[in-house]
């Protein structure tokens, strides 16, 4: 969980749930267990109800790239449709450098075909 990429919409939810049950979710679920241990030791008091609705109206008046920064390492969320879409233009600008070291004759039929093997077999 620790590793995994934090969601805004998911933080949020766990801090508005504080507001009705056990305060502190939000903390753990984000990675700060020394905070959400102080919220569950102070649940007796309204203190950490307010703080988890001041929260989540926080987390939710982010926009995913504050988020990100603030509980993610700054790493974006890249969908895999999107990372396919970067591979396969990286692999088609191989391809054309590839190509046009072959029609200068710095590299060989051969080398050029053993190399266009290589890239093409990288497209997951």
């Amino acid at each position: 969980m620790f590793n995994q990429r934090k969601s805004r919409s998911v933080a949020a939810v766990l801090a508005f749930a504080g507001t009705l049950t056990i305060s502190g979710l939000h903390k753990f679920y984000l990675g700060q267990p020394l905070w959400g241990l102080l919220y569950v030791l102070l649940s007796w008091t309204p203190i950490p109800k307010v703080a988890s609705a001041i929260e989540g109206v926080w987390y939710l008046a982010q926009d995913e790239e504050a988020f990100d920064r603030n509980f993610n390492g700054g790493k974006r969320a890249i969908s895999s449709s999107q990372e396919a879409s970067n591979q396969v233009v990286a692999i088609a600008e191989a391809l054309r450098e590839l190509d046009a070291l072959r029609q200068e004759g710095l590299i060989s039929e051969y080398e050029f075909e053993q190399k266009r093997r290589q890239l093409l077999g990288e497209i997951s």
